[in-house]
């Protein structure tokens, strides 16, 4: 047997040779430390710790909005277009700004369909089957400003719209008639499409548009056959294209003194009475194409920032020398730089050059060919 210091002297070169032998320093990944440490007892204190909800991220409570089956859902935006829906679907996120829900088939808006969305800001119900809306179907959204209702089947505008709404697109739809009324409250309201409806000119009631500060309004492809009367004197664009307009009276623009641009082509329009324009002093775009005209409308001269004149496709046959440009001395504020004269029956060779003396540019006047 050996003495008590020669097993102590063995153990000790024992235990150095194994560290001799032992494999060099290997960082290791974050699991490998994690498995060591419930190896060592950590794994009940990792238990211990999800009961208590600090390891594990906790579920969502069951009255958390998720995103409704088949939408997208991306920064406040939730799309749901195209997907066969037949209403509205349930359980959209309550911070939603824009709701997609175009190209579907939906036929009714009811009462409750909104709840909750108050800070939707655009919502699109274009190309459905709406033909019913609840009356009290948008008093929830207190802060929409954009409603697209295009391609669907109303027969009338929906009543209580929201009083923070700035743009309405309603058209192409079965809209015969614009009751007295049906506008009030939309202070905010700064331009209305309403075009592809069948509404004639005595359709508008007396006051429909009360109260109303548009800028753009357009009641194109309908059945008006004269300039609508008492439409919103703020108006900057008038677009009444593609109608059934057969003249221009004296008294039929003079409450629009603030008028940009006007769109009447592709009407039947032979006369435009003369002074007609004068009650447009701040026009820069005039569109008369696509009519019976046989002259140039006269009052163009002293139309002092009119810059283009669409007056193709008409009868027009003879252009005056002083048709667009003011006589000797008088001056406009700018020049013409588009006037669009193609499609009529003019001797262009016969139009004498001093009459596009106030054009900017010889390349901004359109002659073309007419082909009868």
């Amino acid at each position: 047997m050996l003495p008590h210091c020669s097993v102590l002297v063995l153990l000790c070169v024992t235990r150095l040779l194994s560290l001799s032998s032992a494999l060099p320093f290997e960082q290791r990944g974050f699991w490998d430390f994690a498995m060591d440490s419930m190896d060592s007892g950590g794994l009940m204190a990792m238990m211990k710790d999800e009961e208590e909800g600090s390891a594990v991220e906790e579920l969502p409570s069951p009255d958390v909005h998720i995103c409704p089956f088949g939408c997208h859902c991306r920064l406040r935006v939730v799309q749901c277009s195209d997907l066969g829906l037949t209403e509205v679907p349930k359980n959209i996120p309550p911070d939603t700004k824009f709701l997609d829900l175009q190209s579907n088939h939906i036929s009714e808006l009811k009462e409750h369909d909104f709840k909750g969305l108050t800070n939707l800001y655009g919502l699109s119900l274009r190309n459905n089957m709406i033909s019913k809306v609840h009356p009290r179907a948008f008093v929830p959204l207190k802060h929409m400003q954009k409603l697209y209702f295009s391609k669907n089947r109303l027969t009338t505008i929906p009543r209580n719209l929201p009083a923070s709404l700035v743009e309405l697109r309603i058209h192409d739809n079965q809209i015969r008639r614009v009751p007295e009324g049906v506008f009030t409250g939309l202070g905010h309201m700064n331009c209305i499409e309403m075009g592809g409806n069948p509404i004639h000119n005595s359709g508008f009631e007396p006051g429909a548009f009360k109260g109303l500060k548009l800028s753009y309004l357009r009641i194109s492809e309908a059945k008006l056959t004269g300039v609508p009367k008492e439409l919103p004197d703020s108006l900057h664009e008038l677009h009444l294209d593609n109608n059934q307009i057969q003249a221009v009276e004296l008294e039929d623009l003079s409450r629009y003194k603030h008028l940009y641009r006007l769109g009447l082509g592709f009407n039947h329009i032979r006369h435009i009475e003369n002074g007609s324009l004068s009650y447009l002093p701040l026009l820069r775009e005039l569109h008369l194409d696509n009519n019976r005209l046989t002259r140039v409308p006269q009052g163009l001269p002293e139309m002092k920032y009119l810059q283009v004149v669409y007056l193709h496709s008409n009868s027009i046959s003879h252009v005056g020398v002083n048709d667009f440009c003011p006589r000797g001395f008088g001056m406009k504020r700018t020049f013409y730089n588009g006037i669009s004269l193609y499609a009529n029956p003019i001797n262009y060779w016969e139009v004498q050059p001093a009459t596009f003396r106030c054009v900017s540019d010889r390349l901004a006047i359109q002659f073309g060919n007419y082909k009868k």
